[in-house]
């Protein structure tokens, strides 16, 4: 009985020992993308977006730039989807389809160019020496970049009276959101790769 005993505790302290390191381990990658996400034009919704990838940043600059690619991967496609399914809704005028239109090649444009993006963050890890290295973070920040130029070029076509008061801000509220992920996104590659 004894030995029972013993043994429990023993599992008790170490269990007890395990959660610790972890609460301590989350709470140093959650402290350190508040830190990075300082130097985003976005910071809070940087933190609120990357805050569920804690445990695979941990403190890793890289990995918290590719995470910032994965969020905006799938904020745009999100917004695409709904873009292609505002493009079906009836009783739409012809200028209405024409910028919804627009706005879906530019959102298609910006969702393959963050996808390429991610890709090529993934080969910054095997680069062999600095030269691979700028190489690789360069093409990201130019496609990444690129991927911001065609969010804004989509709300550019809904301005004036492209669309009607609601269709347009529902629209206009997914691709300022990409945008701004996007934006955060490219800060955080471009801190990425200044660093030695």
């Amino acid at each position: 009985m004894a030995l029972i005993l013993l043994v429990l505790s023993f599992l008790s302290i170490s269990s007890a020992s395990t959660t610790t390191v972890t609460k301590s381990s989350a709470a140093v990658a959650a402290n350190f993308i508040k830190a990075q996400c300082g130097a985003t034009e976005y910071p809070a919704l940087c933190v609120e977006s990357l805050s569920a990838y804690a445990n695979t940043i941990g403190q890793s600059p890289q990995e918290l730039a590719q995470a910032a690619l994965s969020v905006s991967i799938g904020r745009a496609k999100a917004a695409k989807g709904y873009v292609t399914r505002s493009a079906k809704l009836s009783g739409l005028k012809k200028r209405e389809v024409a910028a919804i239109k627009d706005c879906l090649e530019e959102i298609g444009d910006s969702v393959d160019r963050l996808s390429r993006s991610a890709e090529e963050m993934k080969k910054v890890k095997g680069s062999k020496g600095q030269e691979e290295f700028v190489w690789h973070v360069s093409n990201v920040e130019t496609w990444v970049s690129a991927a911001l130029t065609d969010d804004n070029t989509c709300m550019d076509g809904f301005s004036g009276k492209a669309l009607n008061g609601n269709l347009k801000a529902s629209i206009r509220s997914r691709i300022v959101n990409v945008a701004q992920v996007t934006s955060n996104a490219l800060a955080l590659v471009t801190r990425f790769a200044s660093k030695p």
